[in-house]
């Protein structure tokens, strides 16, 4: 096992043609807002049809499972529980866990190419640059079978955190 290639990229993670998207979900896996709700939207009920079947008790925080992607390009949707800041879930290894499962169950489906939100720098509220450090220092350092990890920033301030975080990693 090697490292993946981190690359960075603006734009939908929805509209990804990769091999597996990764979902930050919350607890429950029955879709919600910010990146949960756009790949919900964009899977199609398929993908929410095989969260209830595969998860009927939702999945921990730090935790990652997948399902099928639906209508979108990719095959598979990779679900990780981030922590929640704003709720007082700033344990640092939780979010970490969350890319280092995600490339986990990458290795087990055989997707060589993953796309990746800021997990948890939304609605949860984890401090952008940290949540931007956290996603490139573990994608960057995870044994994994994955070639690329393709962190999808979807605005400028998620682009320039991340930008900055590729740049102190090199």
């Amino acid at each position: 096992m090697g490292q993946a290639e981190v690359t960075l990229v603006r734009g939908d993670i929805t509209a990804q043609d990769v091999d597996a998207v990764v979902n930050a979900a919350n607890t429950r896996m029955r879709g919600g807002g910010g990146v949960d709700g756009a790949i919900h939207a964009a899977g199609g009920p398929a993908v929410l049809e095989d969260c209830r079947r595969r998860f009927p008790d939702g999945l921990a925080v730090g935790d990652a499972g997948w399902t099928t992607a639906g209508a979108m390009p990719a095959t598979w949707v990779i679900h990780v529980v981030g922590p929640n800041h704003r709720a007082g879930q700033t344990d640092r290894s939780l979010l970490v866990s969350c890319y280092a499962r995600a490339l986990a169950v990458a290795d087990e489906l055989g997707a060589r190419t993953v796309a990746f939100p800021l997990v948890s720098a939304g609605i949860y509220g984890w401090p952008l640059e940290d949540a931007a450090a956290v996603a490139v220092d573990t994608l960057g350092s995870t044994p994994t079978e994955v070639s690329e990890a393709r962190l999808v920033a979807y605005d400028a301030s998620a682009e320039q955190a991340l930008r900055a975080a590729l740049a102190s990693r090199a």
